[in-house]
């Protein structure tokens, strides 16, 4: 063979080569933008539900307030219609009783509780230095520091 068709041989198996290693790496590289794109669209769908799911969400809490600002206004009207009553029988109301039946009026019952105090009765309180002590004077008191 002639050196011009080495030549020429040669650049073709270079080229063939080049060609190969190029659709090689492509196909490796390829793959992780596949797994990156299988990713994204994951991501995508994670926060297409999350934004559904906050949706409902708030519709939920504007419902619960609706239903509670209902609840009130339906028991602000039976308190209404119970001091009515209590006013048209002469009673008084079912928040009163309730509330006279758990805490009696102090002023009802006469006495009245004694103010609390940070000290005891006579000189032999929790705070005397013999508190607690046996009344045997046979041990000789704390060393003092």
């Amino acid at each position: 063979m002639d050196e011009t068709n080495i030549n020429w041989v040669l650049a073709i198996a270079c080229l063939l080569a080049g060609i190969g290693i190029g659709a090689l790496g492509y196909h490796l590289l390829n793959t992780s933008a596949g797994s990156t794109q299988r990713l994204r669209q994951r991501l995508a769908e994670r926060e297409r539900a999350l934004a559904e799911l906050k949706d409902g969400m708030g519709d939920s809490l504007e419902r619960i307030a609706r239903l509670a600002e209902n609840l009130q206004r339906e028991s602000r009207g039976l308190e209404q219609e119970a001091e009515e009553a209590s006013r048209r029988l002469g009673t008084r109301t079912l928040r009163h009783q309730a509330m006279d039946a758990v805490s009696p009026n102090p002023a009802a019952t006469g006495t009245e509780p004694a103010t609390p105090r940070d000290y005891a009765d006579g000189n032999r309180g929790t705070l005397s230095e013999d508190f607690g002590l046996k009344g045997d004077d046979t041990s000789p008191p704390p060393p003092r520091y």
